[in-house]
């Protein structure tokens, strides 16, 4: 079966990332897993190293200088992972807010015709843990704000939780890519959208 990689950009998630590299672990031997860790000063990159050093074939490691943000830590991680000849990519945020366990549907969906699976928290069967009124109004609301200002019919355009095809990732110019935050989630929708991609 083709390699999949899970991106996992990290700031601070000393806390975390020891069982969600090995919760993504165990959803396959398939699941590899590339940790972007932009200088965390609680240690995550070291820890990281560790778990790399133990699992060197499934756990990889880049750090980066300093906090350069979300969006350049996905798109170092995705051109690592076209030159690594992956074939399924994943976002996924390192803080559980995504459950592992999902990653085998997300890659079936695009396994089985889509160009990108989107882990959709306004959908049946969706959600967020943890999250405050505001955060959920306040992310939903710009997810539906962008989704009509763009014409983009994806029901949650700021989710952070994401398989792409090889396919797509070789067809975007990451490049050029220049948003952060969730405005790096709209605009990676919107450029997919834009090139015919579903």
């Amino acid at each position: 079966m083709p390699g999949s990689l899970v991106v996992l950009p990290t700031y601070n998630e000393r806390e975390n990332i020891e069982a969600i590299v090995s919760a993504v672990l165990s959803q396959g031997d398939d699941f590899d897993v590339l940790v972007v860790d932009d200088n965390s000063p609680d240690g995550t990159g070291q820890i990281a190293d560790q778990l790399a050093a133990t699992r060197p074939d499934r756990v990889h490691v880049m750090h980066r200088a300093g906090k350069l943000g979300l969006g350049t830590a996905y798109i170092e991680g995705f051109s690592w992972a076209l030159a690594d000849d992956y074939d399924y990519v994943f976002e996924m945020d390192c803080d559980f807010s995504h459950d592992p366990a999902d990653l085998p549907r997300l890659r079936a969906a695009v396994q089985n015709g889509a160009d990108v699976a989107v882990g959709s928290r306004w959908v049946p069967g969706g959600g967020t843990r943890n999250w405050s009124f505001l955060r959920t109004f306040i992310s939903r609301g710009g997810s539906i704000y962008a989704r009509v200002i763009l014409g983009v019919p994806i029901n949650d355009l700021t989710s952070g939780f994401k398989c792409f095809s090889r396919r797509v990732l070789e067809h975007l110019d990451l490049r050029s890519v220049r948003s952060n935050g969730y405005a790096f989630q709209v605009e990676m929708n919107y450029r997919c959208f834009q090139r015919g991609f579903v």
